[in-house]
């Protein structure tokens, strides 16, 4: 029978340089082995095998994605994936999903400012609003002074410009150039 499943666990050092050392002398793997001694207790268990549908097992079989990079590749992918507040294995789904789909992902954390920032924006622009409103109508309205207008023009003009910098830092970091996104 053809091995379509992935068994993963943590042990401490200690197992681990044991379960080594075995390996070495019977000339095998350490997954060997492993996979030896997992299939020599389900064969003296008491427990009925429940089989999975070859459905199952194709399901989780193409759900998982095992990839071997060099130390440096590595490297950068954690760099990156830190930088973007992410786990590494997260990190390089979604980059392989961008490049597949050839989509810009926006992470949360940026989805986020950038949703707030645009409320920003809406709340200038409700009050703004509402002002018009009101001297169009005729009535008496206390007019922000110069200092307020230039308030208010430097928060749009900075969520502007803030909104530019976070599109652009994360076209670039996801096209690979991390060093001239910020």
């Amino acid at each position: 029978m053809r091995a379509d499943a992935y068994i993963n666990c943590r042990v401490t050092s200690e197992t681990k340089a044991v379960l080594r050392r075995m390996a070495e002398r019977e000339g095998i793997t350490e997954s060997a082995l492993v996979k030896q001694l997992l299939g020599a207790v389900l064969r003296t268990s008491a427990v009925d095998e429940v089989a999975a549908s070859p459905t199952e097992r194709r399901g989780n079989r193409e759900a998982r994605l095992t990839v071997r990079l060099a130390p440096e590749d590595l490297r950068l992918l954690k760099e990156r994936a830190e930088a973007r507040s992410l786990a590494w294995g997260t990190y390089a789904a979604v980059a392989l999903r961008s490049h597949l789909r050839n989509v810009i992902p926006l992470p949360k954390d940026e989805l986020t400012a950038l949703k707030r920032s645009v409320a920003e924006l809406g709340a200038i622009g409700r009050n703004l609003n509402q002002i018009a409103r009101a001297t169009n109508m005729g009535e008496r309205v206390a007019l922000p002074g110069r200092q307020e207008v230039t308030a208010m023009l430097k928060i749009a003009e900075g969520l502007r410009d803030h909104i530019k910098a976070v599109v652009k830092a994360n076209t670039a970091t996801w096209r690979g150039n991390a060093e001239s996104a910020y």
